[in-house]
């Protein structure tokens, strides 16, 4: 009898086992990176703080160009700071109204405005054509979530000076004003992300310059920045009187007939936002043609997250780019609501990219300077920020998450 009773026993404890082991909830990968982010990104305020305090440039350089947001991390593990005037100076602040958009929590959108306001200054820079990733995300997303009214005019400020860089001739927004000996009128593939702006300032005033200009950008770079593979070339340079393309370059790519990574992403998200705000057919297809150049080039690993170049001479030996990851899940994500025979395989893709990057390329926590995700490339071909984090992959990392979230909680992405 005793017998009897030790084997039902342990019968009994191994099915209870089995049912509690079945019935084991899945792991919440959004709420488990947002818990992640929100301490991290509060050690990161507290080194952004430290930097900003312990500047040791000289009192000309500080009063001019204050430092205001992370980039990067040094070699030596230090916060490497940018001023307003930097390209990535708007993801940080992005990144903080997400949280509060995520959270709702108060104390981010005091630390979002905080860290938002010092932008301010370059709404009326003309220099760059960056404004949109300086302004938009971090101006634009507090609109969108907060009441401060005074985030429009900035905004339609920045669009104006976005648009001034417009050339009537190309139809396109010159991208960048050094190198005048190489290129007359160079635009990037990235320029597509700032297209943005100018389509929110057509909604804030009415104004349809905005919406010609952009529209008009995207057309000329449909045209000329991709190959019939929808592989990008990533600097077209043009004769701003005639519209000829001059050269096809690259600068931050391995060689001018390859592809850069981050270069096809911007592509991509461009492309689908595009679409999103024109409602026309053609940007949704060519948006679906640059993710099957993606998601079938020869060169793109099994974990999905690509070397900095698709056609990097040692590959697999070469630095990844979680820059370009992140871009390409966020604007997956938006292209998996459009419809099309690969919806569901978008948003899988997308998922999949989210937890090989949770589980394999997050960083420390309290450690890596505060960044939440590590392995992107800046540009290798220069020698610059090669296997580091890099803000602008934190900021479309937290951008695709909360779209995810959206998504399978039936909300509205916009």
């Amino acid at each position: 009898m005793r017998t009897k009773f030790f084997i039902s026993t342990f019968l009994l404890t191994v099915f209870v086992l089995l049912i509690s082991c079945t019935s084991e909830k899945p792991k919440d990968i959004i709420a488990e990176n947002f818990d992640f982010a929100e301490q991290q990104l509060l050690y990161a305020v507290d080194l952004t703080d430290e930097a900003i305090k312990n500047d040791t440039r000289d009192s000309l350089a500080k009063a001019n160009r204050p430092l205001v947001s992370p980039r990067t991390m040094g070699e030596d593990g230090s916060l490497v700071m940018v001023p307003a005037r930097d390209w990535t100076s708007g993801f940080f602040p992005g990144e903080l109204w997400f949280m509060y958009e995520y959270t709702k929590d108060p104390k981010w959108e005091e630390l979002a405005v905080r860290f938002t306001s010092p932008l301010e200054s370059q709404k009326l820079n003309k220099g760059t054509h960056d404004l949109g990733f300086m302004i938009y995300n971090s101006f634009g997303n507090g609109l969108r979530l907060s009441q401060k009214t005074n985030y429009s005019e900035i905004i339609m400020d920045a669009a104006r000076s976005l648009a001034s860089r417009y050339k009537p001739g190309a139809k396109v927004i010159r991208s960048w004003d050094h190198n005048r000996d190489k290129w007359q009128c160079p635009v990037i593939i990235d320029n597509m992300m700032n297209l943005e702006l100018l389509f929110r300032a057509f909604k804030e005033s009415g104004d349809s310059t905005f919406y010609t200009i952009a529209v008009n950008h995207a057309n000329t770079t449909m045209e000329n920045h991709f190959r019939n593979d929808y592989g990008t070339w990533h600097v077209i340079d043009y004769d701003t009187i005639t519209g000829e393309v001059l050269h096809r370059n690259t600068h931050q790519g391995y060689a001018d007939e390859s592809t850069w990574s981050r270069g096809e992403a911007w592509a991509l998200y461009g492309y689908t936002m595009t679409y999103r705000e024109t409602k026309d057919e053609t940007y949704l297809t060519h948006a679906q043609n640059i993710a099957d150049f993606i998601f079938s080039h020869p060169n793109l690993p099994e974990d999905l997250i690509p070397y900095w170049d698709y056609n990097a001479p040692e590959i697999p030996n070469e630095p990844r780019d979680v820059s370009a990851a992140t871009v390409t899940a966020s604007a997956l994500y938006e292209l998996s609501l459009y419809g099309g025979e690969k919806a569901d395989e978008y948003k899988k893709w997308a998922d999949t990219i989210i937890e090989n990057l949770t589980n394999n390329y997050r960083a420390t926590l309290h450690s890596d300077a505060g960044f939440l995700l590590l392995h992107s490339t800046g540009a290798k071909s220069l020698n610059s920020e090669i296997d580091v984090p890099l803000v602008y992959a934190d900021y479309y990392f937290l951008e695709a998450l909360l779209r995810k979230s959206k998504i399978e909680n039936k909300q509205s992405l916009f």
